[in-house]
């Protein structure tokens, strides 16, 4: 199952708040089309990021790419030392006293940057990462990377955040569309290297689409995974080169999903069938109660991220 074809753009959320929808209703049949961008709403701007070349893409309309003055990696690596002492944040192994909670990290975030510096990563399984950003910093950018491979619930989750939330939901695209990179290296790619499908298709387009930025917000979570224990508040992304902030690290799924019902955000459908952590559809199967909420990742391979994060 592929998705749409579309070019990378920006699509503005709808308004202030967060309307009572019902996240939860049942996905509709088939894929559901990202929908185009129809224009900004009141006072939140829509934009462009030019991470991939779509000359050769039929049916994508051609833009401009966005470029933004950063600060040097010197001023922003003060800034993190400043961050992780101002929020109390894991340093190494050890966890600090007084860790900040999400609102404060934020709050850091919205206070030492200015809005066109600023993404937030998110994958659709839930909302919850965007809705606290936009409180703070409405019409923050929200980068969605567009596999090709997602559930429909997922494209359906995704218009859903669009529609409600006060965010610009940015699609960041691969160079080659599916069929491409089938020509390319085979079909299936994704069971036979998927350390290699997931660098074409989610690393390699998510570093263009972070280098025009000073700081970028994760959902990571520390009970997810052994390989996510210890992960900070703030810290210094060598990979991307930039701040990474991980406002939601102390918090559990089921906080998340309280959250997520208390304040009407939107969920990701598969996430009430077996789903804690959803990513490319080939490559995530449900787990049952009690399980490694990643272990449906890649499941059967010793593969447990996509690389992202690591």
């Amino acid at each position: 199952m592929s998705a749409p074809e579309v070019g990378v753009r920006a699509t503005a959320g709808a308004g202030a708040g967060f309307p009572p929808i019902d996240a939860h209703r049942p996905p509709e049949a088939g894929t559901v089309s990202v929908p185009d961008a129809a224009g900004a709403a009141e006072g939140i701007p829509s934009r462009r990021l030019d991470t991939a070349d779509k000359s050769a893409r039929p049916g994508c309309a051609p833009f401009e790419g966005v470029t933004l003055d950063r600060r040097s990696e010197e001023e922003l690596k003060a800034l993190v030392a400043a961050g992780v002492g101002e929020l109390g944040s894991i340093v190494g192994s050890t966890p600090t006293a007084g860790e900040a909670d999400a609102e404060a990290v934020i709050g850091w975030v919205a206070r030492n940057f200015d809005l066109s510096q600023v993404a937030v990563a998110c994958s659709m399984a839930d909302a919850v990462l965007p809705a606290l950003v936009a409180a703070q910093l409405p019409g923050v950018d929200v980068l969605f990377l567009e596999t090709g491979y997602h559930f429909a619930q997922t494209h359906d989750t995704r218009r859903e955040v669009a529609e409600n939330l006060r965010v610009n939901i940015v699609d960041v695209l691969p160079e080659q569309t599916v069929a491409e990179q089938d020509a390319a290296f085979g079909e299936n790619l994704f069971g036979r290297d998927p350390a290699r499908c997931c660098a074409l298709r989610k690393m390699d387009p998510l570093k263009k689409a972070l280098s025009g930025y000073e700081v970028w917000f994760t959902g990571v979570r520390r009970e997810e995974a052994p390989t996510r224990t210890n992960t900070p508040l703030v810290s210094w992304d060598h990979a991307h080169r930039l701040v990474k902030v991980n406002p939601l690290a102390a918090w559990t799924l089921d906080q998340l999903v309280d959250y997520a019902d208390e304040h009407l955000i939107p969920v990701n459908p598969l996430m009430s069938q077996g789903y804690p952590s959803i990513g490319c559809a080939p490559c995530t199967k449900p787990v049952a109660p009690g399980e490694d909420p990643r272990s449906g990742r890649w499941a059967g391979l010793t593969k447990t991220e996509c690389g992202i994060h690591t």
